[in-house]
């Protein structure tokens, strides 16, 4: 089954859609540049919607549902914001359809024309804060922590299933405050949250930072990101989280009677992660076998195999030690199909990433014996039938360890220094990764810069140390470097 799939190494590009479609996670549908997400892949989706959410609530924040049409005038109310999304919006016109009456089908009814178009939300700041202005009056309305998991359109002329297509899944949180200070710690609330999730959940490796002024947010203060490297050493912008100040209450005349009785503008926040984490996940961890999923989001994380087929004795066993696991809370599954061949089986369930392989034969049975594999390293063991169930408890753990130990050391070995435009050209093109270089500030450096090499400043650190440089491209005074790289 393997062979089905390209290597990395020949065509990265290939291997990624091999793997997308040899796993059953999605599909190209009959709509150009949307996806059908398939009940594998959804399943997965479901697990990173899970826990995310868990995550929201206990934060404080409440889920809630806003259109998917927005009126165009919102759009032109937020100056930045329509500028950002106009090229990508779609519009809806007209509001029938009727029978041709040249026979050819159907077709728009011209008397149907709305009064206003609308625009399939490309994201909600627009219709949220309209909404938001009937909402808050008091300081006592203050804070409003919002959530919505949604769907949106955004109008990409070159698609990649999960990584960039024309409609994906997202959640996007709308918060409102009575001051910047508590707007900005939500914003890094948030991105922590997201760094967080993206290391114990999808045990990938990311960078927090914040972006420069021409990779922001459209009508964003402050954007901050989690920035991942995938296996070909391309930047993935995993997560971000802005700071919207007070433009989008200012936009929609959102104020609050503070507690002296005066009014006062609303400061705001959004932030999202979309399905692009399932493109990260597959990118961060699978090999030219399949993918692989880390345990903590695997929808099956144990698959029993019978050696050859089913029977009395294996049944018995397979009963034990899912019985067992199903009291730790690990989902399992006993493939009990005769049709199929344990070696078909064994490519079938490493294609998928199923974490960890349990093989019960009758010939290691009547040791107490049963055979376990793991995904990530492809290592098999003889355990006890007996102690199984708690060594694939330990052993889950140690995957998901293993896993994000790996990926962040594949990611640090790819953190360079350059101190001029020569060597960052070097190192671009035969090492890639994150380039850590002086910038000088500017937007027209970045660029520039941009223009030369396709790459891009993904993040200025949060963690960064101050340190006099001289830009790489303009040899102007710098005193921090930034994290350039080409990326998704």
């Amino acid at each position: 089954m393997s062979k089905e799939i390209t290597s990395r190494s020949e065509d990265y590009s290939q291997w990624y859609n091999d793997i997308v479609r040899k796993a059953n996670l999605a599909d190209h549908s009959a709509v150009r540049g949307c996806m059908v997400i398939k009940p594998y892949g959804f399943g997965i989706w479901e697990n990173i919607k899970s826990v995310l959410d868990g995550m929201f609530k206990e934060t404080g924040h409440v889920n809630a549902y806003f259109p998917l049409f927005i009126p165009k005038s919102f759009l032109s109310k937020e100056a930045e914001h329509v500028e950002g999304f106009a090229k990508e919006c779609a519009v809806v016109t007209h509001h029938r359809l009727m029978n041709d009456p040249n026979g050819g089908g159907v077709v728009v009814d011209p008397s149907a024309r709305l009064e206003e178009e609308l625009i399939v939300r490309p994201t909600s700041e627009t219709i949220i804060w309209n909404t938001y202005r009937d909402w808050i009056k008091s300081y006592r309305d203050l804070p409003l922590l919002i959530n919505q998991w949604a769907n949106v359109v955004r109008w990409e002329m070159r698609t990649r299933l999960f990584l960039r297509t024309a409609e994906f899944l997202w959640q996007e949180g709308h918060t409102a405050h009575a001051s910047s200070e508590e707007a900005i710690q939500e914003t890094l609330t948030i991105l922590d949250l997201y760094a967080k999730f993206a290391e114990e959940y999808m045990a990938m490796p990311v960078i927090k930072g914040v972006k420069s002024a021409n990779e922001r947010f459209a009508g964003a203060v402050d954007t901050y990101t989690i920035e991942a490297l995938m296996q070909d050493s391309k930047a993935l912008q995993a997560g971000t989280s802005h700071f919207l100040g007070q433009n989008f209450a200012k936009a929609f005349d959102v104020k609050f009677l503070n507690e002296n009785q005066k009014q006062e503008l609303v400061w705001a926040t959004s932030w999202g992660v979309s399905t692009r984490l399932m493109g990260g996940l597959i990118m961060t961890h699978s090999d030219d076998q399949g993918l692989v999923i880390p345990p903590r989001l695997a929808p099956t994380q144990v698959v029993i195999i019978p050696i050859p087929k089913p029977g009395p004795e294996i049944d018995e066993a397979a009963d034990k030690i899912m019985a067992e696991l199903k009291a730790m809370g690990i989902s399992v599954k006993y493939d009990t199909d005769k049709k199929k061949r344990p070696g078909f089986k064994f490519a079938e369930y490493e294609m998928h990433g199923i974490p960890v392989r349990i093989g019960i034969g009758k010939r290691d049975l009547e040791q107490g014996m049963v055979e376990i594999a793991r995904r990530d390293t492809k290592e098999k063991t003889q355990q006890p039938l007996d102690s199984a169930a708690k060594y694939i408890q330990q052993l889950l753990e140690d995957i998901q360890q293993n896993l994000f130990e790996r990926a962040k050391k594949f990611r640090d070995d790819r953190i360079t220094k350059v101190d001029d435009f020569d060597q960052f050209k070097e190192v671009l093109n035969t090492k890639g990764g994150f380039i850590s270089a002086h910038w000088d500030g500017t937007t027209e450096t970045e660029v520039k810069i941009k223009e030369l090499t396709k790459a891009t400043i993904r993040c200025i650190p949060l963690d960064n140390e101050l340190e006099d440089g001289k830009c790489i491209l303009t040899g102007q005074p710098s005193k921090q470097r930034v994290l350039f790289a080409k990326a998704y």
